[in-house]
């Protein structure tokens, strides 16, 4: 895993902002860069009736704060191992999405034995040189304040055409959440996102894991996905079709399904 280099301090973990409904089992959910933890909103009344579902901001997401960078991937991995301590969580069943299924990847190599099941939505691994260098300029377009124009190339790159034309009240959610973030913050994320790859490490996940994504995902693409298929022995491949990274957006029935299916 990624981390500081010499003489540098990692972020001290901290406690995220978090919602808590429903009991049973444990069931934590990380949401994706530049989400918050309403984003699962729409899958979560399907959970909660079997699980203490917990839903939690990233440091600099919703209202978590926004601490001093740069970050980590191990950044996140501390926050979420604080949230278990607090929460006093010996194992769960842990679902990422984009980033957060990054993270949860990352939480699932450190502890373990925490993870009884594991649920890695729209997340990447494995990306080629092309697709490391799409992502590296699409970090060049913060670092430079081109905060609109990615915003922009990030929606299309989520929704289909045909769903932003049916559902602009949506589309205009997103990005009206995406331009209402610390634009340090979120710049700090995304370099996590563009960095961080854990897919020669991905093998010795030992726990059971579904792999969701779209079939026309151009972040978290098909091939990412069944690499971490053959790389994970215990897993599970679900390919959702005509799908992009708007899985929980424009497919939340089906989503839950999958999750609830498999937990």
């Amino acid at each position: 895993m990624d981390g500081p280099g010499d003489g540098a301090l990692s972020a001290v973990p901290m406690i995220p902002h978090c919602a808590v409904s429903g009991s049973g089992g444990n069931l934590v959910l990380i949401h994706g860069l530049g989400g918050h933890l309403g984003h699962w909103d729409p899958i979560v009344p399907a959970l909660e009736n079997r699980f203490r579902v917990i839903r939690y901001d990233l440091r600099g997401h919703g209202d978590s704060g926004n601490p001093e960078g740069p970050w980590y991937l191990d950044d996140f991995i501390d926050d979420l191992a604080a949230l278990a301590d607090h929460f006093c969580i010996e194992q769960t069943a842990l679902a990422g999405f984009s980033l957060g299924g990054l993270i949860a990847q990352g939480f699932t190599l450190k502890y373990p034995a925490m993870v009884e099941r594991l649920v890695l939505l729209g997340t990447v691994a494995n990306r080629t040189n092309r697709e490391r260098g799409r992502v590296e300029e699409r970090v060049a377009n913060l670092e430079n304040g081109r905060l609109e124009a990615h915003i922009r190339l990030a929606v299309e790159r989520w929704f289909s055409p045909e769903f932003r034309q049916q559902h602009p009240e949506r589309v205009q959610h997103r990005l009206d959440g995406l331009r209402g973030m610390d634009p340090g913050g979120y710049l700090n994320a995304y370099r996590v996102f563009a960095q961080a790859d854990l897919g020669n490490q991905l093998h010795a996940i030992t726990c059971p894991t579904l792999i969701v994504t779209g079939s026309k995902d151009p972040g978290s693409t098909v091939r990412m996905a069944e690499f971490m298929h053959a790389e994970i022995k215990d897993s599970r491949l679900q390919i959702l079709p005509e799908l992009r990274h708007s899985l929980l957006w424009e497919a939340p029935a089906r989503v839950a399904a999958e999750l609830t299916g498999f937990l």
